[in-house]
């Protein structure tokens, strides 16, 4: 079924339509992700070691196995039984296999990749296996799958795969002190799977909380291919939050270009808004070669690619000149772009600093410095013409650039502005 799109009317709208397309992008490629570090597993061994632990336990002594019947209590007016009701049925089995590892009542922590396969229905017959896949110090996981029968089916043995999920518990003493998991031991094949594929499970959680948590004070994110996912999204939410804030205020109108600020806090942001004569999408392809960057832009010395890391996001380094009483500045930045999925939504091209493994390390020449949050929003007013937004929400690192034109003595924004116009006037018209 092909559901109709939804009608987006306000700021809010627009902002939570972004987030949720990027939302999806993870989920889209969640499964890839999890695929890759499962490879790299197995090609390391790493784990192979702890298999022979003396105090291990088997996983097989933590199956646990229940069957529910399907009442009309347990389902809606169509028949189909809640989805609720399934998962307090999968959180009470999850639970008796957690306990026979920790001798206690495990609390529920949380819910990771929970699978709706196939409905149940009223009469169906489900079966619940549960087991511990990994301990890790104070948290177990447990896989849980849960089949279905019907009466015809339940004679046959043919079952239908309905639900599957991971949950992940902690266990308290009486003094409220986590306790320690002992270590599993997997003895056959596919349980060996499930050991790794919890380990791969935790990594992009942990990767997924680092980069959603991130406090402002602190933009560097740590990257490498397990959290890429994540530090894109929250490069594409950083800069859709800051177009969407309240109470920006105008400090500068020419023809062509306007100028605001927002102070929230310590936090100053600058907004430049500049009125282009050529489609909203050729806008976005020349200012997608970040590269390109250096023909209208001063403060952009050198720039190079460091790493492609797929069609919509590249790896760039940046060398920026001195200014008076400081030392040259280089950069090391993340770049998105997302093309819109629907008419007036405009299009995002976002930069953010990264702590990049195997890339050049800070020179003794430059002052490695950082961007919080900075980018491009570009929005159509006609076939031929359309509104690009710059935003850059400012840092030690980018201050200096910018620190003369904010008290007034210098016009370097303005003229950094005119010259992007021009550049983007230029080039489409070759187009």
């Amino acid at each position: 079924i092909e559901l109709e799109p939804v009608q987006l009317l306000s700021t809010e709208d627009h902002l939570e339509h972004t987030l949720a397309t990027e939302r999806r992008r993870i989920r889209l490629g969640y499964e890839q992700l999890f695929q890759n570090l499962m490879q790299e597993s197995n090609k390391e061994g790493d784990y192979c070691d702890t298999f022979k632990e003396e105090d291990a336990v088997s996983t097989d002594l933590t199956h646990v196995q229940s069957i529910e019947l399907v009442q009309p209590p347990h389902a809606n007016h169509h028949g189909n039984t809640f989805g609720g009701q399934i998962m307090a049925w999968m959180e009470t089995v999850a639970s008796i296999s957690a306990s026979r590892l920790c001798r206690s009542y495990p609390i529920l922590k949380s819910v990771n990749m929970f699978k709706f396969w196939g409905p149940s229905v009223v009469g169906d017959r489900l079966v619940f296996n549960a087991i511990v896949n990994n301990t890790f110090q104070n948290s177990v996981e447990v896989g849980v799958r849960v089949e279905a029968y019907n009466c015809e089916e339940w004679i046959k043995g043919q079952a239908r795969h309905i639900n599957s999920a991971f949950l992940i518990f902690n266990a308290v003493n009486d003094k409220g002190e986590l306790l320690t998991f002992p270590g599993v031991k997997p003895t056959t094949k596919d349980s060996v799977r499930r050991y790794h594929g919890a380990i791969a499970r935790r990594r992009i959680r942990l990767a997924r909380k680092c980069m959603l948590s991130a406090k402002e004070d602190k933009p560097s994110d740590p990257w490498e291919r397990s959290n890429q996912a994540y530090v894109s999204y929250s490069n594409v939410a950083a800069l859709t939050h800051l177009a969407a804030k309240q109470g920006w205020e105008i400090t500068s109108m020419l023809e062509h270009i306007k100028i605001w600020t927002h102070e929230e806090g310590d936090v100053l942001s600058l907004k430049v808004e500049m009125q282009v004569k050529i489609p909203s999408h050729l806008a976005f392809s020349l200012l997608s070669d970040f590269t390109c960057r250096q023909q209208w832009d001063k403060h952009f010395l050198t720039c190079e690619v460091l790493q492609a890391v797929n069609e919509d996001e590249n790896i760039y380094y940046v060398t920026s000149p001195p200014m008076t009483g400081h030392k040259p500045r280089d950069f090391v930045i993340l770049v998105s772009q997302r093309q819109p999925c629907k008419p007036r939504i405009p299009n995002r091209k976002c930069g953010k600093s990264n702590i990049l493994e195997a890339l050049p390390p800070p020179s003794p020449e430059y002052c490695r410095s950082e961007i919080l949050c900075a980018g491009f929003q570009i929005y159509s007013d006609s076939d031929s013409s359309c509104t690009v937004c710059y935003f850059n929400q400012m840092t030690s690192g980018v201050m200096p650039y910018l620190a003369a034109n904010l008290t007034g003595s210098s016009n370097s924004i303005e003229d950094a502005a005119l010259e992007c116009i021009k550049f983007l006037e230029q080039k489409g018209s070759k187009c």
